[in-house]
C-alpha cells in the first residue's frame, strides 16, 4: 500500500508526477485542484464559491476543502492508498489530516517535495496559461499564489520533516529525471 503527499509551488510538476506515480502504484491520484476545477466548470456551489478566491490568486477556504477530503478519501479506490495533490496546503489542514487517517485506520507513507526557483515556476505557469487558455494565470496572479503558497504551505515543509516523513527533490530537472528520483525516494 502506497499513501503519498506531494508538496510544492504552483508550477513544480505535482500533477504530472503524481499521475505517473499512480498509474505506476495503481493508486488514484487525488488532486484538489482537478476537483476544483471540476466543480467551477459545473457551476455548483462549491465551484461557484472556490472560483471567487481562485480568480483573485487565494486559497479556497479550509472548510470546502475539508469536506470534499474527507469524502474522497473515504471512496472505495482510496482504501488501498493514494497520491494526494494539493492538500494539504496548510498545517491546519494536516491537522485535519492525520486526524482523519487515524480515524480510516490509515497513514500517510511519505511527503515528497518538488523543489524548483520562483522564475522557473514562473516561466513554466506563464507557458501552460498560454497553452491551456487559463485566464487566471498572469504573472501577477502567479506571482500572488506563489506568496501564497510560502506563507501558508511552506511551513507544512517542517511539520512533516519533524514527522520523518518528509523527502526533498529536485524538480527543476527533466521529467523522467525527477519521476527516477520520486521513484528512488518511495523504493520502487
Amino acid at each position: 500500500m502506497t499513501r503519498l503527499i506531494f508538496l510544492g509551488p504552483p508550477g513544480a510538476g505535482k500533477g504530472t508526477q503524481a499521475k505517473i506515480l499512480a498509474e505506476i502504484c495503481q493508486i488514484p491520484h487525488i488532486s484538489t485542484g482537478d476537483i476544483l476545477r471540476n466543480e467551477v466548470a459545473k457551476g455548483t456551489p462549491l465551484g461557484q464559491k472556490a472560483k471567487s478566491y481562485q480568480e483573485k490568486g487565494e486559497l479556497v477556504p479550509d472548510s470546502l476543502i475539508l469536506d470534499m477530503m474527507r469524502d474522497r478519501l473515504s471512496q472505495s479506490d482510496a482504501a488501498q492508498g493514494w497520491i494526494l495533490d494539493g492538500f494539504p496546503r496548510n498545517c491546519t489542514q494536516a491537522g485535519f489530516l492525520e486526524a482523519l487517517l487515524l480515524d480510516m485506520h490509515q497513514e500517510c507513507d511519505r511527503v515528497l517535495s518538488l523543489e524548483v526557483p520562483d522564475e522557473v515556476l514562473i516561466a513554466r505557469l506563464l507557458g501552460r496559461a498560454k497553452k491551456e487558455g487559463r485566464a487566471d494565470d498572469t504573472e501577477e496572479v502567479i506571482r500572488r499564489r506563489l506568496e501564497v503558497y510560502r506563507e501558508q504551505t511552506e511551513p507544512l515543509i517542517d511539520f512533516y520533516r519533524q514527522r520523518m516523513k518528509l523527502t526533498a527533490v529536485n524538480g527543476d530537472r527533466s521529467m523522467s529525471e525527477v519521476t527516477e528520483q520520486l521513484k528512488d525516494a518511495i523504493d520502487l
